[in-house]
């Protein structure tokens, strides 16, 4: 199958050598030159055989927006715009609707899988009608892990980055217990090899899990974590997933916490714990320490 391809950072640019070492045609294009087959969309466009199919793997927000509203322009009734990377899912049906008054169409994609996606495959969780899921079928087969699993049909458009946002948040929370759990015993006098305790963890326990290797490979790496800085950002699924609990009255305490824990990082004294200390002091007399 042919496929157009916007955008070949690390995750695009793997997913393109995936589908070419499958035996599909992938024409990419990407602002740096030395990655791109053509010179810019308009091109991508005319070297593409009509119905044309033009995945999308660009930034959310602003990027995504304004690579759709170009598509919008350049393609032509009856083609087909995938967007794969991890746009708000209430900007999918704005993106429907621009394309679809030309005829065009849309699907979203929620995508899995990091850099580790090229050999292993990648998730995919996929919004849209049923027909275009259909048609886009020859690349989800080749995209995703071998085996039943890994690929769904989430719902209508918006239902795939919906899935993948909540994904996210899961997986800001599963981070956070891994984390405090290390925290605890690198504090505990009893427990004298810890990362030896995480290896151990990944066979035969319930907590065994795809974070918990990559956990094991990172103090393989670098026993202490001294190279780390623990400054953590977060890219907007898990807030735009608490956003929703909110919304839907749906309570999250492990998300929301786990999200919050981030912001907490990225504050060498935080204003919060600099009032716990002053108060403490105020009502007990417990030492605080000067600056």
């Amino acid at each position: 199958m042919q496929l157009g391809m916007i955008g070949l950072g690390r995750m695009g640019g793997n997913m393109k050598l995936r589908l070419l070492e499958t035996g599909h045609e992938v024409i990419g294009y990407d602002r740096d030159p030395d990655k791109s087959d053509v010179g810019s969309p308009a091109e991508l466009v005319r070297a593409l055989d009509a119905p044309r199919v033009v995945w999308i793997m660009v930034p959310a927000g602003e990027a995504t927006r304004s690579t759709v509203a170009e598509l919008a322009e350049l393609l032509d009734e009856g083609d087909l715009v995938v967007d794969g990377g991890n746009s708000r899912f209430s900007d999918d049906a704005e993106h429907a609707a621009m394309l679809g008054e030309r005829g065009i169409g849309y699907v979203d994609v929620g995508v899995s899988g990091g850099v580790w996606g090229f050999r292993e495959g990648y998730a995919l969780m996929v919004g849209g009608a049923a027909a275009d899921i259909d048609r886009l079928m020859p690349i989800f087969d080749e995209l995703k892990p071998e085996g039943e699993h890994g690929f769904v049909h989430a719902g209508g458009v918006g239902a795939g980055h919906y899935a993948k946002m909540v994904h996210n948040g899961i997986e800001y929370a599963m981070m956070e217990a891994y984390a405090e759990g290390y925290e605890l015993m690198k504090a505990s006098e009893l427990v004298e090899d810890v990362p030896a305790v995480i290896k151990s963890w990944r066979s035969g326990t319930v907590i065994r899990s795809w974070l918990l290797d990559l956990l094991d490979r990172a103090l393989d790496d670098d026993p202490e974590l001294a190279k780390v800085r623990g400054w953590v950002e977060d890219s907007g699924e898990g807030r735009w997933t608490v956003e929703e609990a909110i919304r839907l009255r749906v309570p999250l305490p492990a998300i929301a916490d786990s999200l919050f824990a981030r912001y907490a990082s990225r504050e060498d004294d935080s204003p919060a714990m600099k009032a716990v200390a002053a108060l403490r002091g105020q009502f007990g007399g417990h030492a605080v320490k000067p600056e």
